[in-house]
């Protein structure tokens, strides 16, 4: 038993992980780098959710580029930490905008 749900994170990267995590954990940490890009993404979490886990959307160390599908994984999530732009020095023109504890959808000249 613990007070707060414990998440897999390093321990799943794409959807055949979840096997190996059942019992050990209440939810997983979702990363669009880790899962390989949106189409495995959008599959784990279906299938976390298939098994009555609790899903979180995350990021890696990464520019607006890479975290700019990331609104439509969160849309299912329960938590959702997508600040890897913040964590850079400099991000890409332009990038999300953070507002807060928002981020809004990327204009659509971020996709060039």
């Amino acid at each position: 038993a613990h007070a707060v749900p414990i998440c897999a994170d390093e321990s799943v990267h794409v959807t055949a992980d979840l096997a190996g995590l059942i019992d050990r954990y209440d939810g997983v940490n979702v990363k669009l780098d880790k899962a390989g890009g949106l189409t495995e993404a959008l599959d784990l979490v279906r299938e976390a959710r298939h098994r009555n886990l609790i899903v979180m959307v995350g990021c890696m160390l990464a520019t607006s580029l890479a975290m700019a599908p990331a609104p439509l994984i969160a849309q299912q999530a329960d938590f959702v930490d997508p600040d890897g732009p913040l964590l850079l020095a400099e991000d890409r023109e332009p990038g999300l905008t953070f507002s807060g504890a928002r981020v809004s959808p990327p204009d659509a000249a971020l996709w060039g």
